[in-house]
């Protein structure tokens, strides 16, 4: 087999989980399937499966090289599609990254609604609450909530998120409603930071900050906003994190006319024109329901 070949034998190894399965998927011997992967680890210099009498299974630099390798062969496969003058049609695998509660609330549904619609397309998603490094990591598609920074990224825009502080029916009763961001330094905070250590400063319209008492600090959002909603304090979120308890009334929004602006919200893919059709298709997919969601055009609550 000449190297191509050799990438097909990967992958079909790793879906397979076996040889003698894989050499029957692509039409040939086991053997030769075995000399195929032997060439492309000496070529490469690692081992990218480990096997045994019972199992073959990926290294960890296997699964990164997998990764990389069905990208290639899925833009290969795009390309000659494209040079034959057919159509593309949307199949294969797809990993989409976002935020986790969002991608829980917005983005898990549209996925199986695309699924539906797209059955030769397979979806990996990865919700993370961190910078995932698309090409580095094997992604296809992100949904960003950022002010994005220049980049060979093409960005697609679908919205955008309010920036509130929130409170409790409960607290606000019982501690008053705040009507500036100084009034803030006399009410209790659930604060957020990454690290779950120090809270970030609460930044308001015309540079104004606020430092309000923070008895809890959480690096989860759902946490500071069930506290919020347990009369713990008021909380800062986006609209969509606290949009449930906004909607059922266990929760109300404080300083509305001193918000920040909005921050945008964008579906990212590094490919522009010419991505693959299945990239083309679900950024198409997702775009209509994301600009269709209320949170995202400034209401929903």
């Amino acid at each position: 087999m000449d190297h191509l070949h050799s990438l097909r034998a990967l992958v079909a190894v790793a879906d397979a989980g076996g040889f003698a399965a894989a050499a029957r998927r692509l039409a040939c011997s086991p053997p030769a399937v075995t000399r195929a992967i032997a060439a492309l680890e000496g070529r490469l210099g690692v081992l990218l499966l480990q096997r045994s009498t019972r199992s073959v299974r990926l290294t960890e630099t296997g699964e990164r090289f997998l990764l990389d390798c069905r990208r290639i062969l899925a833009e290969l496969d795009e390309a000659e599609r494209a040079a034959a003058g057919v159509q593309g049609e949307a199949q294969g695998l797809l990993a989409i990254t976002a935020p986790q509660m969002f991608g829980r609330l917005h983005v898990a549904p549209l996925i199986a609604d695309f699924l539906r619609a797209q059955p030769r397309v397979q979806m990996r998603s990865l919700f993370v609450d961190r910078l995932v490094h698309l090409l580095d990591e094997g992604m296809d598609v992100a949904v960003r909530i950022a002010h994005l920074p220049d980049s060979g990224l093409t960005a697609l825009p679908v919205g955008s998120l309010r920036r509130l502080v929130v409170a409790s029916p409960d607290y606000l009763a019982r501690e008053g409603r705040p009507l500036t961001p100084q009034d803030l330094d006399r009410h209790q905070a659930i604060g957020f930071s990454f690290d779950a250590l120090t809270p970030k400063p609460w930044r308001f319209r015309d540079g104004q900050v606020a430092h309000p008492r923070t008895a809890w600090v959480s690096n989860n959002n759902e946490v500071s906003i069930a506290a919020a909603e347990a009369g713990q304090g008021l909380t800062r979120c986006l609209a969509y994190q606290a949009a449930e308890g906004l909607r059922a009334g266990r929760l109300r929004v404080l300083l509305e006319e001193f918000e920040l602006p909005p921050v945008p919200v964008h579906i990212v893919y590094p490919a522009g024109r010419r991505a693959p059709a299945k990239v083309r298709t679900f950024i198409e997919f997702a775009a209509e329901r994301l600009r269709a969601e209320p949170i995202l055009q400034g209401g929903g609550f």
